[in-house]
C-alpha cells in the first residue's frame, strides 16, 4: 500500500511513491527509448478525456469512469494530443534522449503572454518551487488543443521527472 502521508490527500502534491504506482506513470525503461506521456493522475475521480482523444489506444480509463488512466507505453507515440485535454493538468511528456545532458519536457501552459521558442525561463516542480533554469524550445497551440498550449522546455537530465511547469525570469534578471 502507498503511503499518502506526504501525498496528493495530504499536502495537494502527489508523492514520488504515488506517482511510480500509478498504472499511468511509464517505467524507466520506457522513459529511456524516447519521447513518451507521463500520466501524474493517482486520484480516483470520473474523468477520461485523455482515454477519448488518444489515436492509439495507449491509455485506458474503462468502466467505471472513476478508474486511474492504464497507460500502455509501447503503444504511445508522443502526440501530446492527452497533455492539454487533461482538465486536472497531470498529463506531461518527457524525452530523456533529446541531448547527453537535458532532457525536454512538455507540459500544459495557460499563462499569458506566451512564451516563445528561444526564451530563457526558470523550471519548477510540482509544488511551484524553482529547480533549475531551462530554455522554451517550443510552444504548440493548435487549434485541436483549444485555448491550452503545451510548452517545450530543455532541463538538466537529472530533473526531467521534477519540473513541471516554468517561471519566467523578472525582467530585471
Amino acid at each position: 500500500m502507498v503511503s499518502i502521508q506526504h501525498g496528493v490527500l495530504t499536502t495537494g502534491i502527489p508523492s514520488q511513491a504515488e506517482l511510480e504506482a500509478s498504472p499511468g506513470y511509464p517505467s524507466a525503461e520506457a522513459l529511456a527509448r524516447g519521447p513518451i506521456v507521463v500520466i501524474e493522475c493517482v486520484q480516483d475521480i470520473p474523468c477520461n478525456p485523455c482515454e477519448l482523444v488518444c489515436p492509439n489506444s495507449a491509455i485506458h480509463v474503462g468502466e467505471p469512469i472513476t478508474n486511474l488512466p492504464v497507460f500502455v507505453a509501447e503503444e504511445c507515440d508522443a502526440c501530446s494530443q492527452c497533455i492539454p485535454i487533461c482538465p486536472g493538468q497531470a498529463i506531461f511528456r518527457v524525452d530523456m534522449t533529446y541531448s547527453e545532458n537535458r532532457a525536454a519536457v512538455s507540459f500544459p501552459y495557460e499563462f499569458l503572454p506566451m512564451p516563445v521558442a528561444g526564451d530563457a525561463v526558470q523550471g519548477v516542480n510540482r509544488a511551484g518551487e524553482v529547480v533549475c533554469d531551462a530554455e522554451v524550445l517550443r510552444v504548440q497551440r493548435p487549434k485541436t488543443f483549444d485555448l491550452t498550449a503545451v510548452v517545450t522546455l530543455a532541463v538538466p537530465k537529472e530533473l526531467a521527472m521534477v519540473v513541471r511547469s516554468m517561471k519566467r525570469l523578472s525582467q530585471s534578471q
